[in-house]
């Protein structure tokens, strides 16, 4: 199977029912959302699963993409996704592994954009969002996008807000900032 990303150019997607590629709806009005944000932002794919946020942020001139995968056969659709859309300019990089455990250990400046998609009846929500405010992986000013089914909650660290979560279809996307400190 492929999907189409802007510019018609297509990625493939691994085999069988292990990968759910995000719907191009919810890509789309992702990326109106984020239009501004995007170019020469530094993007961490989470659960990148085919890999379609990620090689859209790089179509969109994203300076640094970065991609967490624990299937070792969507790493491969990845890999060979993203080097069809890199341009020279840009960083790329997947990591294969456990996503707690690799972000436990991730050694990288905060990220200005993180999507994060991850198998909807998993326990991932939570501490993954912890790990991302534990170790400061989200620079002050950026934003994680958070795909969910609609009736799910998802408790946030302390010092993490929801800004604003949208439902497309059977889909929800949390929008995720830091916790402005309240002046006295």
């Amino acid at each position: 199977m492929s999907i189409r990303l802007s510019g018609r150019r297509s990625l493939q997607t691994p085999a069988g029912l292990g990968t759910r590629p995000t719907p191009s709806r919810v890509r789309n009005a992702i990326f109106n959302v984020w239009q501004f944000a995007v170019p020469d932002c530094r993007w961490l794919d989470l659960c990148a699963g085919s890999g379609a946020m990620g090689g859209e942020a790089l179509l969109r001139g994203a300076s640094v993409v970065w991609g967490i995968e624990q299937s070792a056969q969507a790493c491969r659709a990845i890999a060979q996704n993203w080097q069809k859309l890199q341009a020279p300019d840009q960083e790329v990089r997947l990591l294969k592994g456990e996503i707690c455990r690799l972000l436990a250990s991730l050694d990288a400046p905060a990220f200005d954009l993180i999507y994060f998609d991850p198998p909807y009846d998993g326990d991932l929500y939570e501490p993954v969002l912890a790990l991302l405010a534990e170790r400061s992986l989200l620079h002050e000013q950026g934003e994680i996008a958070v795909e969910h089914r609609p009736d799910r909650a998802i408790a946030l660290p302390p010092n993490f807000e929801l800004k604003q979560c949208r439902r497309y279809g059977s889909t929800a996307v949390s929008l995720i900032t830091w916790a402005v400190p309240q002046k006295d």
